[in-house]
């Protein structure tokens, strides 16, 4: 099923120029495949899949995030457990769980919700979740898979912004993508995924960071604008090619006037950018979706 963008209208209610590229529909669209993939599994192998979130303190970010996957995973029909550890774990209370669960032959995928308390080292945690089970793929053996072409499993957010674009029929290949932002979560496995060969990608990838001279220059390049900076609205109208495509990573709260936000100035840069992503409504509502999809796929993986 391919899915249709609607016809482009702001957050205002005031018709733009660019479409919307809907990640919360087109979220319920795929969640809904999987579903139909689980129950086939099932009568098959009497298997469900299971995913094991693990969540350390009580930061409201992340408890938003863990129910948000808890809630997908029973529209998808699969299993879900939540391991809550103190703001107070120990780095070694934290992996001696994830050993448990490595070993759980009942949980196919785990996910450590970031970020965790100062105490903790972070890659040396995610290091320690088994590669097979590692569903957000930051393990270093799945990075390494993505770089060379051959991926275990995709990152999730930046399995989120290829769908969202193929499945609204935006053309990939050939095409200047310039990303903004160079994290390990969404910069530097998008830049890959997207030069790989093959369908969904063979693009040009330039990636931009704080670093990068001339930045307004380099992103009025972009066929396929990627913004994932942490910075509320950074992106402004001017700094984007007419026509371009535009998606919003970022998601930031601006307290004063309580609403949500996307790194990109929606209103204005609508007005430029042929299609563009909503926040909140984009990118988000797919990223937890590549968590189902990878969970399952974990889970056939360890029954082959």
């Amino acid at each position: 099923m391919v899915w249709r963008p609607r016809a482009a209208e702001s957050k205002a209610g005031i018709d733009v120029t660019a479409e919307i590229l809907d990640g919360k529909a087109l979220a319920k669209t795929i969640q809904e495949e999987i579903a139909d993939e689980v129950a086939e599994f099932f009568q098959e192998s009497g298997i469900t899949p299971c995913l094991a979130a693990v969540l350390v303190g009580d930061d409201p970010a992340s408890e938003v995030y863990v129910r948000s996957k808890r809630k997908a995973c029973e529209r998808t029909g699969l299993d879900s457990q939540l391991h809550r550890l103190p703001e107070d774990a120990t780095q070694d209370d934290l992996l001696e769980l994830i050993k448990k669960l490595n070993v759980d032959h009942n949980v196919h995928g785990i996910l450590v919700q970031l970020p965790l308390p100062k105490q903790i080292d972070e890659s040396r945690i995610l290091q320690a979740v088994h590669p097979w089970k590692d569903v957000d793929a930051f393990h270093p053996e799945n990075v390494g898979r993505i770089v060379q072409g051959r991926p275990r499993f995709l990152p999730c957010t930046p399995h989120g912004v290829q769908e969202i674009l193929l499945r609204n029929n935006i053309e990939i290949e050939g095409q200047h993508v310039v990303i903004v932002g160079r994290s390990d979560i969404v910069g530097k496995p998008l830049a890959a995924m997207l030069m790989q060969r093959g369908p969904g990608a063979n693009a040009t990838v330039t990636v931009c960071h704080s670093r990068t001279k001339n930045l307004a220059e380099v992103t009025r390049m972009a066929d396929i604008l990627v913004v994932a900076i942490g910075v509320p609205e950074f992106i402004k109208a001017d700094m984007v090619k007419p026509g371009a495509i535009v998606v919003d990573v970022g998601i930031n709260r601006l307290e004063a006037e309580n609403k949500l936000v996307g790194d990109v100035d929606f209103e204005g840069v609508s007005q430029v950018a042929s299609h563009i992503t909503p926040v909140p409504g984009g990118v988000g509502r797919l990223t937890v979706t590549m968590v189902i999809q990878n969970t399952f796929e974990a889970a056939r993986l360890q029954l082959a």
